[in-house]
């Protein structure tokens, strides 16, 4: 009888976000829940979910995959940049009549003190660095790095999960192997050391790496803050509850 009431549903994963709503839907009684993530990342934290790494295929594949394991909802908590994917979602979605919604954080909010520098795209970016200082902290990942061979004269600071593969054609740079959540203290000491000029980051969102961006209040530095890409008109979700009530309102 309770199997008959499950709900199966799928989490396109890869943030806290989709960790925590993996945590929370462990333990529920109605909800059968599994996750999938990109695989771009080599050891990824693994949710306490039955999870598989790896592409679909496409939307085709996706929309197949929903079809063939009787998926009843999607929650989409990849990534903010991760526009390919959440795209693919939709369409999928659409073509194998699946609701779906999307699990966010809300975006940063430059505030007062904050000296914000907003550009559309990393190539914007990269040029928006002319006369900025010598020392770039680029908290962007690993994937979009060689945008800014663009600007070879300045001196990088590259914090990613994994390695840079291929390692971008930079004269200076230096690279340091770090996971958030990251700490207000530590990063201070780190743009001080270091000796940072300007912050490049993405309008990320969220608690794990806001850190950054109060060090660079305090220390007065410019931040180029790459804006997010444009949605797809998928309803979002921002808070877990949230997102396992719409779930249970499915079943």
């Amino acid at each position: 009888m309770v199997k008959a009431l499950m709900v199966k549903v799928l989490i396109l994963g890869g943030t806290t976000e989709a960790t925590a709503l993996a945590k929370r839907l462990a333990v529920h009684p109605r909800i059968d829940a599994r996750v999938s993530l990109a695989g771009r990342t080599k050891n990824p934290v693994l949710p306490p979910l039955p999870t598989r790494i790896g592409g679909f295929g496409g939307v085709e594949g996706l929309a197949g995959y929903l079809r063939d394991e009787g998926i009843q909802a999607v929650i989409d908590a990849t990534h903010p940049f991760a526009d390919q994917i959440s795209a693919n979602a939709a369409t999928a979605c659409a073509q194998a009549g699946v609701p779906l919604r999307l699990l966010t954080r809300p975006a940063w909010v430059a505030g007062p003190g904050d000296r914000w520098i907003g550009v559309p795209d990393m190539a914007a970016a990269a040029q928006a660095l002319r006369g900025l200082g010598d020392t770039v902290f680029l908290t962007i990942g690993r994937q979009e790095v060689a945008a800014f061979e663009a600007m070879p004269d300045k001196r990088y600071l590259i914090r990613a999960v994994d390695p840079l593969e291929p390692m971008p054609k930079l004269p200076r740079m230096s690279l340091i192997l770090d996971r958030g959540p990251f700490t207000l203290e530590g990063e201070l000491a780190l743009m001080g050391g270091e000796r940072v000029e300007v912050v490049v980051s993405k309008n990320s969102g969220g608690r794990a790496t806001d850190a950054k961006l109060q060090a660079a209040r305090k220390l007065g530095l410019p931040v180029v803050m790459v804006e997010r890409p444009a949605g797809n008109g998928v309803a979002e979700l921002h808070d877990v509850e949230d997102a396992v009530g719409w779930l249970e309102g499915v079943g």
